[in-house]
């Protein structure tokens, strides 16, 4: 209750003891000159504290409601922004897992592209790298070549030089041999396999009467497949011709009792690798198989008493064979030298048929193939010239 109701009681009490005496003032009015009579200050001031009360209580309800109306939109307000903030957060949380998987695939594509130049750089490397070594290897046949013909073309201008018709030389005439000096003195007089050719290539321009007192008669079937073989010639193994001639003729004659040893000295022979030069001159003790001697060739031949790398057995060795490019060098008997040097005149002759070097008849080459196959055969049956 407000504070002006305990006064507004007593004053209300002590009227009723006692009678009201007024006082009137004199006031001109518009109504005709009566006063009227004025009200006790303190009924004025009774009804004052009703209004005032009212008026607060009014506020209060207002001052409710308004604090409640802002409260709800307050709270809706929040709401709609917390709306609004969780849509906003799911789109980016969208976007992050978008951006993440674009990230990925760009990370997978940079490692297959990374992946893929690396490997396509190692395959430029490996192909550079054995475009080089063949060019290498073609450079080194090629140098071997032209030393080979080189040799040759000094050789035969000295052959050419010596023989005069007072003198003639008897290379270029084999028919003022003797037949069994004529056959064996075509043999492997040099160093290198190829080198074989020099003597190779003085045969192709002889007479047919070095063997004139032979009869002879083309085998029909033999002749056929040479044909075919001249027509393209190769030096693989699957032609009819070469792959007779191996089984027949070059396999036997390159079987030696070390069969591991053999299969390198075949594979030598075919590839033009193998080297045959004289032994040391200085005595060597007697040594095993698998001794080896590195150096190059040294002076002349001489009586080397030693296990031949080949056979196995102890004879008088006067070569040595080396491998390749190998520093390694074994032993041979006079024999096995005869062997080897058989296959390689056969190899020599097939290599300058297939360059185009030999410009003969067909049935003339055809006959220094036999010639070159009997010499193989009579080296494997172990005939061999005493000279070797």
């Amino acid at each position: 209750m407000w504070s002006g109701q305990a006064p507004f009681k007593e004053g209300s009490q002590q009227l009723q003891k006692q009678p009201a005496v007024g006082q009137w003032k004199p006031l001109a009015s518009p109504s005709g000159g009566k006063e009227l009579p004025q009200l006790d200050p303190r009924c004025r001031e009774a009804g004052g504290g009703d209004d005032d009360q009212s008026t607060a209580q009014l506020n209060v309800s207002r001052l409710r409601s308004s604090s409640v109306e802002i409260r709800e939109k307050g709270s809706e307000f929040l709401k709609e922004e917390l709306h609004r903030a969780q849509k906003e957060l799911k789109l980016k949380d969208e976007e992050c897992e978008r951006l993440s998987k674009v990230r990925e695939q760009l990370e997978q594509e940079l490692e297959e592209l990374t992946a893929s130049l690396f490997e396509e750089a190692h395959k430029m490397v490996r192909d550079a790298n054995t475009k080089q070594a063949a060019s290498e290897k073609q450079l080194r046949e090629a140098r071997g070549k032209i030393d080979m013909l080189q040799a040759e073309v000094t050789a035969l201008k000295t052959l050419v030089i010596t023989s005069t018709p007072s003198s003639p030389n008897r290379e270029l005439h084999p028919q003022l041999q003797s037949p069994s000096k004529a056959v064996f003195r075509k043999g492997h007089g040099r160093n290198k396999s190829a080198s074989s050719a020099v003597v190779t290539a003085t045969s192709q321009s002889l007479p047919s009467e070095s063997v004139s007192n032979e009869c002879r008669e083309v085998d029909s079937i033999l002749f056929a497949e040479f044909q075919a073989w001249r027509d393209s010639p190769t030096l693989e193994k699957s032609c009819s011709f070469l792959e007779r001639i191996y089984r027949e003729d070059v396999g036997p004659c390159l079987d030696f009792t070390k069969q591991e040893l053999s299969e390198l000295v075949r594979e030598a022979v075919e590839q033009n690798t193998l080297t045959i030069e004289p032994a040391a001159t200085q005595a060597l003790p007697v040594v095993k198989v698998s001794a080896m001697e590195c150096g190059g060739p040294n002076g002349f031949r001489s009586q080397i008493v030693t296990k031949c790398a080949l056979s196995g057995l102890s004879r008088a060795c006067k070569h040595r064979i080396k491998l390749g490019d190998s520093g390694n060098y074994y032993y041979i008997s006079p024999s096995c030298r005869a062997r080897i040097t058989a296959v390689c005149n056969f190899f020599t002759y097939v290599r300058y048929i297939q360059q185009g070097l030999v410009r003969q008849d067909v049935e003339l080459m055809y006959w220094e193939i036999m010639r070159l196959r009997r010499e193989m055969s009579m080296a494997k049956l172990g005939f061999y010239p005493s000279a070797m």
